[in-house]
């Protein structure tokens, strides 16, 4: 897998991919809409952000490429590659418990603050994409 060269896209199955852990300097690209929403994302080699309308979704220490990024009512899942492990935290509702799996193994059960971020690390590495799954 590579890097979103264009920082953002839309994929032909709804889902959305972003992201460019190689950049030496930060990027960003605001008012990409997808689904009735505003994105913006910040990308390089040591952060990786996404908004949807104004609201935080996803960040990555260091940076990171995202494909296949949905989010349905039970949560979020995605697939990330990165040159380094990463330290993500998602924007998910509020005081709420959910599974975790990462390339389709529980990590376990984890609760989001009252900001609604919850916080999870993945081995990276440049091992190539990982899969990512959190579920009420």
């Amino acid at each position: 897998m590579a890097v979103v060269e264009q920082l953002i896209r839309a994929e032909s199955d709804g889902s959305i991919s972003f992201g460019n852990y190689e950049l030496p300097e930060k990027k960003k690209l605001e008012n990409f809409e997808h689904n009735g929403n505003l994105l913006k994302v910040k990308t390089y080699k040591d952060i990786t952000k996404l908004e949807s309308n104004e609201n935080f979704v996803y960040e990555s220490v260091p940076g990171t490429a995202v494909t296949s990024f949905r989010e349905t009512e039970d949560g979020v899942e995605f697939n990330v590659e990165g040159a380094n492990d990463a330290q993500i935290t998602l924007g998910l509702l509020e005081n709420t418990e959910y599974s975790v799996f990462v390339n389709g193994s529980s990590i376990g059960k984890m609760s989001t603050n009252l900001g609604g971020k919850l916080n999870l690390s993945v081995e990276l590495s440049g091992e190539g994409p990982i899969a990512v799954k959190v579920t009420k």
